[in-house]
Order: C-alpha cells, then structure tokens, then sequence
C-alpha cells in the first residue's frame, strides 16, 4: 500500500495540470488572429508548427511548477504565470512579425517555425526560473 500512497496527490496535481494546459490551448487559439484548429485540419504546417511550439513550451514549465509548488494553488498560480508568459511571447513576435498570423494561415513553415521556437524557448527559459 505504501507504493499507491501518493496516488491522491498524484491525480490532483495531474488533474490541475491537465486542466491548466486546456484552459491555456482554449485562450490562445482565443487570442490568436488565425484559427489553428482550422488551420491544422487543412494540413497547414506552418500552424501545426507553431501551435506544437506554443503546447509544448506551456506543457514544460506547467511540468516544473508542479515538482516544485509547495500546494495545489501554488502549482496553479506558477501555472497562470507560465500562460502569461506564452501569450506575451506570441504578442512580442507579433510585434517583431507584423503579419505573423497572415504568413502562419498562408502556410509559411518560416514565421511558424519562429513563433513554435521562440514559445518553445520561452517555455524552457520559464520552467528553469520556476525552480526555487
């Protein structure tokens, strides 16, 4: 029994973390000009590219909150800010790229491979800096 202790703790962090990667998927397509869901079932690469970067660079440090939040609302709050840090990484490419959204829908694999990095990168650089 001692091996299945951490089960309940292990379902609600997993279960909280679950759900702070949906929320965030949901707002960003919200916030996003271009549908990546219509994007991606048209087989738009470009899209694909940098939505995976986008996921995967939110996933990372919402992964690093949770080995090191000391609660369920700690692991929260770090999961709010790692969401944050996303969008503002997709507004400052915006800002770098002022047609980023038209290129990504046009299928320009160049603008979505930068913004799938530059998520990817911010996501790396977040889950380091939550580690305390």
């Amino acid at each position: 029994m001692e091996s299945i202790q951490g089960f309940v703790p292990f379902i609600m962090y997993f279960g909280l973390g679950y759900l702070l990667i949906l929320a965030f998927l949901f707002i960003y397509t919200l916030i996003t000009p271009h549908c990546e869901w219509t994007l991606m079932k048209e087989n738009n690469a470009a899209a694909a590219t940098a939505f995976s970067g986008a996921f995967i660079g939110f996933t990372l440090p919402v992964a690093s909150a949770a080995v090191n939040s000391v609660s369920l609302l700690d692991f929260a709050i770090w999961g709010v800010i790692a969401g944050i840090m996303q969008l503002v990484t997709f507004f400052l490419v915006r800002l770098y790229m002022p047609k980023l959204s038209e290129k990504i829908a046009q299928g320009h694999m160049s603008a979505g491979a930068f913004l799938g990095v530059a998520s990817l990168a911010t996501g790396i650089l977040n889950a380091a800096c939550i580690t305390y």
